[in-house]
């Protein structure tokens, strides 16, 4: 029965283990996907004016970040909160001038829905829209209604009589609808700079310089070196803030590594009760071998020796459950990395749970348990081994 009471407490170790491996997998599968598609449209650095919204774009400063070693491109991008209006429709979105070859240096294009991301045809100016804003204004790149995009004059009086008077506008055509993720989808458009420029009356002014460096200037993480970092922050002078791909979206990853540690501690704590089994069980065995107790003592055992023999063999159980269930995570995380046997729901921008397995999470996964397991063995210390 101690036996049967044994394996019982083996294998739920096992169960909480395999679990935590495949849970963390697959959190990771989801953090890679997410990141990826953050990175597809993050600039490895940008450039922000501390104070205010934008600031002149010196094309001297800009033609010296071009010929720096290491800079691939530099973009100009101005936002701006604008309203747009589709026939019937309306939306507040953000829009985003950029050069027409904005989507050669982002990755932005491979997530095109429908359409293209083309910014221009010919002297027409076009504007690429979030699935979501797209949604909303019931848009279909089919027909052939504007886009109107309106915001206040920033040189105009406003009047009373007639509001609308101080708003100006401009018109745009349809190009492309883009599908990332949920938040980028509801939020942003793109059209020309020149023609938001021209909205906002402005001249050369931008709201952030987009920098994308070649692969040889970022870490081992994928940002950019302190080094160079530095060096840019130099070039602009005080005023100025360089972030890098992760102070960009410093929330975002934050929130991340605080669920994963979430999650991590939630199931360890479910493994630490299942483990209250290997100390139920040490303890009826203790109970059960009283008449062994004492013939170890009789041959000159302590009670350090004996209490040493179960901690060992309660320690020994934890950690066949804690291999039998790395083992068993490892090989359910594989056969879904390779053969995709789980699919997701919906449309999603893939058709399968996403798996990567990371060693660290493994190795904390079986140290943990290892050491839950030891020390729920050591407190079977605490059940009095009666003498004869």
């Amino acid at each position: 029965m101690i036996n049967i009471i044994s394996i019982i407490s083996a294998a739920g170790i096992a169960v909480g283990c395999a679990a935590l491996v495949i849970i963390l997998s697959i959190y990771n599968g989801f953090d890679d996907l997410l990141k990826g598609m953050f990175d597809s449209y993050t600039p490895d650095a940008v450039i922000v004016p501390e104070r205010g919204k934008v600031f002149p774009a010196d094309s001297a400063v800009v033609a010296g970040l071009r010929s720096m070693e290491g800079v691939l491109s530099v973009e100009e991008v101005l936002e701006e909160t604008v309203f747009v209006k589709y026939d019937e429709r309306e939306a507040i979105v953000t829009a985003r001038g950029v050069s027409p070859t904005y989507q050669e240096v982002t990755g932005l294009t491979k997530f095109v829905s429908q359409g293209s991301f083309e910014l221009k045809d010919g002297e027409l100016d076009q504007m690429v829209l979030g699935s979501t804003i797209a949604h909303d204004l019931r848009l279909s790149l089919s027909f052939l209604t504007p886009l109107e995009v309106y915001f206040p004059s920033r040189t105009a009086r406003i009047s009373v009589a007639d509001p609308a008077a101080s708003l100006k506008k401009t018109t745009l055509f349809p190009a492309g609808i883009v599908t990332l993720e949920k938040n980028f989808d509801e939020q942003y458009v793109y059209m020309p700079i020149e023609a938001l420029r021209r909205l906002l009356d402005y001249s050369d002014e931008v709201s952030q310089l987009e920098i994308r460096v070649s692969p040889g200037f970022l870490t081992k993480k994928g940002v950019i070196s302190s080094r160079f970092q530095k060096e840019l922050s130099s070039m602009f002078g005080e005023g100025f803030s360089v972030k890098n791909k992760y102070q960009q979206n410093e929330s975002l990853y934050k929130m991340m590594t605080y669920e994963k540690l979430a999650i991590y501690l939630i199931l360890i704590f479910v493994v630490l009760i299942i483990s209250c089994n290997v100390f139920g069980s040490l303890s009826m065995l203790i109970i059960e071998k009283q008449e062994d107790i004492e013939v170890l003592r009789s041959v000159g055992a302590d009670d350090n020796t004996i209490n040493r023999i179960f901690t060992t063999e309660g320690w020994m159980i934890s950690l066949l459950g804690a291999a039998a269930g790395v083992v068993t995570g490892l090989a359910v995380c594989l056969a879904q990395q390779y053969f995709h046997l789980v699919g997701l729901p919906g449309n999603f921008v893939v058709s399968y749970y996403p798996v990567h397995i990371q060693a660290l999470d493994v190795l904390a996964v079986f140290v943990s348990v290892a050491a839950i397991g030891y020390l729920m063995s050591h407190f079977v210390k605490a059940v009095r081994i009666k003498k004869a």
